[in-house]
């Protein structure tokens, strides 16, 4: 277990915003997890678990302890025909996890490619991409309560998982660490296909009966080409959620937008592109000194050098406002935001 004090978070956060936490706890290995309630009284109040840093926007410091999860670890725990459970620390990488899989012949989560962060934050979000969720592969995770040591170990349905949510994240914000979490991967191919522009990727391949590696390379063009890099440019991927609302209310807005990308789901509801409708207000490009919207992706919010938190946040709020004044649909945004 690493402890450092007043230390800058300006390298754990993708947007490179600068902040301070007063105290850093870096977990190495199990018995540092162990150990934590023992020597650390956690305080939801305060202190903050940090993955990756690639879902956060720091507008504020962390005024108490900032508790970094770094072990490591994944191996395959059982068979059952075609299913492999695959158990991985939290502390792994998760691109890397993807890549490991499909080295050990597993597909499930190959459009899931490329996303940045760590394996313990991907049920917090229920990370999704190109047509496949985090849902449709989590078998369970295991979770320590960060006030009292205890760990708990909970199945899919228990994890309560929907659009970019969790029970981690919402109604259990801040109060678990998931140390493990296990996946329920395949080693037979059943390629999910179904969001277009994959198509045409695999297309423009020359491939028309991929492999799951070929899936995932194609997922990474598709990213690599529509996304900035936070390695070049930072910023925390896709910053608003797709609003979901009924059918009814969609269609209704059809009459009044007819080019609006709206997408049927199940319960009569209806996914919209908030993409779409920030560029209809012109924000895509926007930039205001070096807080700015991406030239490639109207959903990606940058710091192009030196912006703050607070200067991203206001142009978060800005864009919100102006959707909602359009479209009378108010975007919720996808990172956590610290202030």
């Amino acid at each position: 277990m690493k402890l450092s004090h007043y230390v800058s978070l300006k390298h754990l956060n993708s947007f490179s915003v600068e902040a301070q936490a007063d105290q850093i706890i870096e977990l190495e290995n199990d018995e540092d997890l162990q150990a934590l309630a023992t020597v650390h009284h956690f305080d939801p109040a305060t202190d903050l678990v940090l993955g990756g840093g690639s879902n956060v926007l720091f507008a504020g410091n962390v005024e108490g302890s900032l508790i970094l999860n770094r072990i490591t670890g994944k191996r395959i725990v059982a068979e059952n025909g075609a299913d492999v459970l695959v158990e991985v620390c939290g502390g792994e990488n998760w691109h890397q996890l993807v890549l490991w899989t499909l080295q050990q012949g597993l597909s499930g989560i190959e459009n899931l490619s490329l996303i940045p962060g760590l394996a313990g934050a991907a049920p917090m979000q229920n990370i999704g991409a190109y047509g496949v969720e985090l849902s449709d592969v989590l078998e369970s995770v295991q979770a320590t309560e960060l006030k009292t040591g205890e760990m708990h170990r909970f199945d899919q349905q228990q994890c309560q998982l929907s659009y970019r949510d969790s029970r981690f994240k919402s109604r259990d914000a801040n109060r678990f660490l998931i140390s493990h979490v296990v996946l329920r991967l395949q080693r037979h191919f059943n390629p999910r296909l179904a969001y277009a522009g994959l198509q045409e990727e695999l297309k423009a391949m020359g491939i028309d009966h991929p492999t799951a590696k070929q899936v995932s390379e194609a997922v990474i063009r598709i990213r690599l080409r529509k996304l900035p890099d936070p390695a070049v440019t930072a910023n925390a991927g896709s910053f608003f959620k797709n609003p979901i609302i009924a059918q009814d209310l969609a269609d209704s807005l059809r009459n009044d937008f007819a080019d609006l990308p709206i997408y049927s789901m199940a319960g009569n509801t209806a996914k919209l592109s908030a993409a779409w409708m920030i560029d209809q207000c012109g924000w895509k490009g926007h930039r205001e000194g070096d807080a700015g919207v991406s030239d490639q992706h109207a959903l990606v919010l940058v710091n192009y050098g030196n912006a703050s938190g607070q200067h991203l946040l206001d142009l978060a709020t800005a864009i919100t406002e102006s959707v909602e004044k359009r479209f009378s649909i108010k975007l919720t945004p996808e990172p956590r935001i610290i202030r």
